[in-house]
């Protein structure tokens, strides 16, 4: 089964544009809940555009007595602020992805240029009982820093498969055949595969396919839709896309 993780960063982000406590994160997270999600995710920047500490808190409380069925993912980047409050928080997983000065949202993974600090924090955060994720480009030497750092599983970043896709069926085949074939090394390098950014319920028909994923994690095409037809509606669409993923027995490569 592929577990649905949903990012409610962008309730934060509408809360925020306005000042005080509404619409509420936790409202937000009971519902997805509600209508049967298997993860909920934040990511906490440094500016606390969106989600701050005192969310990351109370969706971890909020979250706390649902733990066997209900994963806790945080992620970003490994400054020693998030890192600490990961540390406190203890969530299920912590995806550790790079970020650029300025930058709107994700961009690119973790390159060796980028990543020299990196074995020392995931070795940290697995020693608190955490799992740990790298958010990765679809490329080979990703893998193997991923696993040269001991991370348990990659995020493959996965807007340039929805870009391809949307320029037609041939060059979505033809992405696609890369993240599965990076989905492939992943997992014979013993790292599990999760996969987000700009997936949707259109591009998820083909990606549920991927070999070996194990979780999506998506946030703005979720909330995005949600404004129109309702969150718990949604929420229940990309759990029954993903519900019915073909086997991923190399047939789509």
């Amino acid at each position: 089964m592929i577990r649905l993780s949903i990012n409610v960063n962008k309730i934060a982000t509408l809360r925020n544009s306005r000042g005080g406590p509404v619409p509420r994160v936790l409202d937000a997270v009971r519902v997805c809940v509600d209508a049967g999600v298997q993860g909920i995710t934040v990511h906490p920047r440094a500016d606390r555009r969106h989600i701050t500490p005192d969310d990351v808190h109370d969706v971890a409380a909020a979250l706390a007595p649902l733990s066997r069925r209900v994963e806790f993912n945080i992620e970003g980047d490994p400054r020693p602020e998030l890192i600490a409050l990961v540390k406190e928080v203890r969530p299920d997983q912590c995806t550790l992805v790079p970020v650029v000065p300025g930058e709107v949202t994700s961009q690119a993974g973790w390159t060796a240029a980028t990543a020299s600090g990196l074995p020392a924090v995931v070795r940290g955060l697995k020693e608190a009982g955490i799992r740990v994720s790298l958010f990765i480009d679809p490329v080979d030497e990703a893998i193997r820093l991923a696993a040269a750092a001991g991370a348990d599983r990659v995020e493959l970043y996965t807007e340039p498969f929805a870009r391809a896709f949307e320029r037609g069926p041939g060059d979505a085949a033809k992405s696609f055949r890369d993240y599965a074939r990076t989905a492939e090394l992943a997992h014979a390098a013993g790292l599990g595969v999760n996969a987000g950014h700009d997936l949707d319920l259109e591009n998820l028909t083909l990606f549920r396919s991927l070999p070996h994923l194990d979780e999506v994690s998506i946030g703005h095409a979720i909330i995005s839709r949600a404004v129109f037809v309702g969150l718990d509606r949604v929420v229940r669409e990309y759990l029954g896309v993903l519900a019915s993923a073909p086997a991923a027995d190399g047939a789509a490569l």
